[in-house]
C-alpha cells in the first residue's frame, strides 16, 4: 500500500493541459465484436491532463479519448511520468473515456489492437502531463453536481414471459437480455437503477480566470456514428460547449470522464423517438445539454483556494473467472472448426468468438493484482478504478464515502472488463458473458468497493 500524508499549504497551484492524439485514417478501431478502420475524422481526440501541487504533493488526472487501456500500458507511461516530472504512480489518475470510435491500443473479442497507434500514443499522454505541470499557476476549486436522468436509461432489460435470452458462452438461457435490439416489444423492463448525477470539479486561476472543468457522469456513451467514424463521443462535445458557456480562453481544458456505467447507455428502446437520428446529433444534443445544466449550477458554487491533497493507493488480489476443463474442451474442439477471417457476430457467429475467448482466458493467471486508487482534493474524494462497473457500485460509494464530494472514475489505471455484483453475474446478459473484457471473479465487486470505501476514510 502507497500513502501519502497530508499537507496543509496556502500555495496550492493546478496546471492543466490538452494534447491532439486523433488517428491518422487507415487506423484500427475497436469497440465492436470486429475490428473497423478510420475512414473519417469528425472530431478532434485528445489527452486531457490536470495537475494539482500543494506542499510538496503533486496529483495528475489524466483523461483519454480512448476504448480502453490495459494496465501494462498505463504503467509504463506513470513510469515515464515519474522518471521525468516525480510525480509517483500511486497520484497519477489515467482512464479512457471509452468512447467507441477511437484508435484502438488493445485486443478485445475479435477486434484488433493497431500497434503503430500503441506504440505513438504513449509519449503523447506524457505530453500532456508535461504541459500541465509546466502550466501550474495559483489557482482554486469548486466541487457540484447536478441531476440529469433523462440522458440514460438501464440498458439491461427482464424480458417477457416465453422470451429466449441465449447465452454464447453457456449455451444456456440467461434471466435478461441486454440491448434487445428488434425485440423491443417483448420487454417487460430494466432491472436496476442508474447513477443520474453529473458530478464535476471546476478550476479557476487566483485570478478569477477559468482554467478547466473535469465531468464525471455514468452514461456509457451515445454511439451516433457509423463504422470507420473517429469521434470523442459525447464526452468531447461536453467538453467544447462548457468552454463556449463559461466564455472561457483558448487555454481552456474541459474534460469529461466515465462514472460506473456498465449497464447504462441511452438507446431507449422502449422510447425511440425522443433523440434526432441524424449522425452526431444525439452526442451533440446531449453533451450541450450537460454543460448547460453544469453551466447554470456553477452560479451557486463555492471556492476553495487551499485545497488541501492525499492520496491512497492499494493492489488487490482478485480471482479469475475461467472456463472449467469440460468446458475448455468443448470450446477448443468450436475453434478449431471455425473460419475467424470472416466471421459476424450474429446468432452462428457469437459461440465461436465466445468459444475462442475461452481458449484464451484458459492462459490467464488464477488471479490478478487489481488497483484501487483514492484521490482527495480539498472537501471532496475521487476513486478510480480499472474497469466498468454498474451504477449499483457508484451509488453504494457515494453513500458511504464520508466527504461532502465524491465520485468515480472508471476504466482508470487499466482495464479488466466488466465487474458485475455477483447477483447480476447470476442473471447473465452480454456484460457478464465470460470473456478478455468480463472475467473477474463472483465476488470481485463487492471486495474491491470496500476496498475503496476503505482507502476513503484512510485519506
Amino acid at each position: 500500500m502507497t500513502t501519502t500524508p497530508l499537507h496543509h499549504s496556502e500555495n496550492f497551484q493546478a496546471g492543466l493541459a490538452k494534447v491532439d492524439i486523433t488517428p491518422p485514417l487507415g487506423t484500427l478501431i475497436n469497440g465492436d465484436f470486429i475490428s473497423h478502420y478510420a475512414t473519417h475524422v469528425h472530431d478532434p481526440m485528445h489527452a486531457k491532463a490536470v495537475v494539482f501541487q500543494q506542499a510538496g504533493i503533486t496529483l495528475a488526472l489524466v483523461v483519454v479519448d480512448i476504448c480502453v487501456m490495459q494496465r501494462s500500458f498505463i504503467d509504463e507511461i506513470k513510469r515515464k511520468v515519474q522518471e521525468e516530472l516525480a510525480i509517483p504512480p500511486a497520484q497519477i489518475l489515467i482512464s479512457s473515456t471509452h468512447t467507441h470510435a477511437a484508435g484502438s491500443i488493445e485486443s478485445l473479442l475479435m477486434a484488433s489492437a493497431d500497434l503503430p497507434y500503441r506504440q505513438r500514443l504513449p509519449d503523447l499522454i506524457v505530453e500532456s502531463v508535461r504541459l500541465a505541470k509546466r502550466n501550474l499557476r495559483p489557482a482554486k476549486i469548486a466541487y457540484g453536481a447536478v441531476e440529469a436522468p433523462e440522458h440514460m436509461v438501464c440498458r439491461r432489460y427482464k424480458m417477457k414471459a416465453g422470451y429466449l435470452a441465449k447465452n454464447p458462452v453457456t449455451g444456456g438461457l440467461d434471466q435478461i437480455k441486454t440491448n434487445p435490439i428488434g425485440d423491443e416489444a417483448q420487454i417487460d423492463g430494466p432491472v436496476a437503477n442508474i447513477d443520474s448525477q453529473l458530478s464535476y470539479i471546476a478550476i479557476k486561476g487566483s485570478d478569477d480566470e477559468w482554467m478547466g472543468l473535469l465531468g464525471n457522469y455514468s452514461l456509457h456513451y451515445v454511439g451516433d456514428f457509423e463504422a470507420g467514424d473517429i469521434t470523442a463521443d459525447y464526452f468531447g462535445v461536453f467538453s467544447r460547449r462548457i468552454q463556449a458557456k463559461l466564455n472561457a480562453g483558448s487555454d481552456f481544458v474541459g474534460l469529461m470522464s466515465n462514472g460506473t456505467s456498465g449497464e447504462a447507455n441511452i438507446w431507449d428502446f422502449q422510447h425511440p423517438d425522443r433523440y434526432p437520428t441524424e449522425k452526431f446529433k444525439k452526442s451533440e444534443l446531449i453533451g450541450d445539454d450537460l454543460a448547460e445544466k453544469v453551466y447554470h449550477s456553477l452560479a451557486s458554487a463555492e471556492w476553495n483556494d487551499n485545497p488541501q491533497l492525499s492520496a491512497q493507493y492499494e493492489e488487490l488480489s482478485v480471482a479469475i473467472r475461467k472456463p472449467t476443463e469440460e468446458e475448455l474442451e468443448r470450446a477448443t474442439a468450436l475453434v478449431k472448426t471455425t473460419t475467424y477471417e470472416n466471421i459476424l457476430p450474429d446468432e452462428e457467429g457469437l459461440p465461436r468468438i465466445y468459444a475462442r475467448e475461452q481458449v484464451l482466458l484458459a492462459e490467464y493467471p488464477d488471479t490478478i493484482q487489481f488497483p484501487v486508487q483514492a484521490l482527495k482534493i480539498g472537501n471532496g474524494v475521487i476513486g478510480a478504478l480499472s474497469g466498468e462497473f454498474f451504477a449499483e457500485t457508484g451509488l453504494w460509494l457515494k453513500n458511504k464515502v464520508k466527504q461532502p464530494h465524491y465520485f468515480t472514475i472508471s476504466i482508470a489505471n487499466g482495464y479488466v472488463g466488466y465487474v458485475p455484483p455477483a447477483h447480476e453475474i447470476e442473471r447473465g446478459g452480454y456484460e457478464t458473458w465470460r470473456c478478455r473484457s468480463s472475467y473477474l471473479g463472483m465476488d470481485a465487486e463487492s471486495n474491491i468497493r470496500e476496498k475503496l470505501l476503505q482507502l476513503t476514510n484512510q485519506l
